[in-house]
């Protein structure tokens, strides 16, 4: 129900605010109309609950258009939570656990919830303990960037988890930068300054010997 306008404000006396945005204090509901007829606009009721009530003279038309638009625009802002449902049995291979993992990883990262179903048939209802270590292992591995809001819980042949997206300034999923490698090996590869002089005078003898041999030799 939207705000009571012109003759339905039915008050003897309103604080009134213009078209302009001045104040005009409180003046009698009459007076209010008037000014409002005058301007070519609507007399609104804008806080019903003061006393007495406020009103602004305004096109009630375009009030009321730009109203719905900025509820609709809030609305689609709004984050749907979903849950979303991942189906396991207790001797699941690596290979599906491998899928169920990375449909899981994609929901959390949708920021919706995840509920992860173990499923029993026959016999693997005596060994719940598997089934129960699969949603463990489950609920670890994605630890960095979920929460469990409803711990395992068996109900008939199958017991449910569900897990909550971490909120994404406290969420760990984030891959951390690996250090430059160039920098380490340049390191490495770099001779210390004593070790270059050592091998430089080495360098140095070694042409001083290769010359005296020759030297011998042009002699003979």
């Amino acid at each position: 129900m939207g705000p009571r306008v012109n003759d339905e404000i039915q008050v003897p006396e309103v604080q009134l605010i213009d078209h302009e945005g001045e104040n005009h204090g409180i003046v009698p509901i009459e007076e209010a109309r008037n000014i409002a007829d005058d301007a070519g606009l609507d007399l609104v009721e804008i806080s019903p609950t003061s006393k007495p009530p406020v009103c602004k003279i305004l096109d009630y038309g375009r009030f009321k258009y730009q109203s719905q638009k900025k509820a609709s625009e809030a609305r689609k802002k709004q984050k749907t939570v979903d849950v979303k449902e991942i189906k396991m049995r207790p001797n699941i291979d690596t290979h599906d656990y491998d899928v169920k993992m990375r449909n899981a990883v994609r929901f959390l990262e949708d920021e919706d919830k995840v509920k992860v179903t173990m499923r029993f048939r026959g016999r693997e209802m005596a060994h719940q303990e598997l089934g129960l270590q699969v949603l463990h292992k489950v609920r670890d591995e994605l630890a960095d960037r979920s929460k469990v809001e409803f711990e395992p819980k068996l109900e008939g042949r199958q017991m449910t988890m569900i897990l909550s997206p971490l909120p994404a300034k406290t969420g760990g999923h984030k891959a951390k930068p690996k250090e430059p490698a160039a920098a380490t090996t340049a390191e490495e590869t770099t001779p210390a300054p004593d070790q270059a002089a050592s091998e430089e005078k080495r360098g140095e003898a070694g042409e001083s010997a290769e010359k005296s041999a020759a030297a011998v030799a042009g002699e003979a």
